[in-house]
């Protein structure tokens, strides 16, 4: 749940959340969103500070209060940077006090640590690049053709029929818009073709030796992914919960 008297921010960090498939629920005023809270239970609520009635300090003391809420983990994300407001949330139990703007790679990260039990780090998104895979063999060096299905800074899943087995040392080469990425990977777990439960045939690769300018153009490639075609804001600002996107 996103709590901001901002369309904007509402606006933005709920896409960009959705887009890193979660759920999201916004409302404007902490008036709003304890109406909301009466039917809802978000694993997370994010909020401002600074509201017309009710602050953003006296709107956590009621969440912590109240048996059904005082377990929601609370980061407070805020353009206002205040010592004193800042020691009161956390002193109220937020798991942190962020300010404005928030890049997605760090709102990921925090989110990722408050709410999962085996947090990643590093933001995966769902790609379709074409992707190399080097052979051992010289009459192979041209490589086999494969495409990676999702990818972060770290690592990358890559589809194909012939996985190779775990703690494989490969060199791989994606490419992204007109670039080559190479990096050295290893394989850390595989997906075989096999009957039952739907998974995609692949492999699972964790970068072990990358160049760091292509590391920074893979984490832009990212960002720009979850942030560019996102408008400053809805087309109007209609007051309340206005935006639901769970859907």
């Amino acid at each position: 749940m996103i709590v901001d008297g901002s369309a904007t921010m509402r606006y933005y960090y709920g896409i960009v959340l959705k887009r890193l498939k979660y759920a999201v629920l916004t409302a404007t005023t902490p008036e709003d969103a304890l109406k909301l809270l009466e039917q809802t239970i978000p694993s997370l609520i994010l909020t401002a500070v600074s509201f017309p009635f009710m602050s953003g300090v006296d709107f956590i003391k009621t969440i912590k209060s109240r048996e059904g809420t005082k377990a929601v983990p609370v980061i407070v994300m805020t353009a206002e940077e205040q010592d004193s407001i800042r020691s009161a949330s956390l002193a109220l139990g937020c798991v942190a006090y962020l300010i404005k703007p928030v890049e997605p790679a760090t709102l990921y990260r925090i989110i990722q640590a408050a709410v999962e039990t085996t947090p990643r780090e590093n933001i995966r998104i769902s790609t379709s690049l074409k992707t190399i895979i080097e052979e051992e063999k010289a009459s192979d060096a041209a490589g086999r053709i494969e495409y990676a299905t999702a990818i972060s800074e770290k690592g990358a899943y890559v589809r194909t029929l012939a996985p190779k087995a775990r703690n494989s040392h490969i060199p791989v080469r994606i490419f992204i818009h007109d670039r080559e990425i190479r990096a050295q990977a290893v394989v850390i777990y595989t997906n075989a073709l096999e009957g039952g439960a739907f998974r995609e045939p692949g492999m699972g690769l964790r970068f072990i030796e990358i160049n760091e300018d292509d590391r920074n153009y893979l984490r832009n490639f990212i960002k720009e992914q979850l942030t560019s075609d996102i408008v400053t804001g809805p087309p109007e600002d209609t007051g309340g919960v206005e935006i639901d996107l769970t859907k």
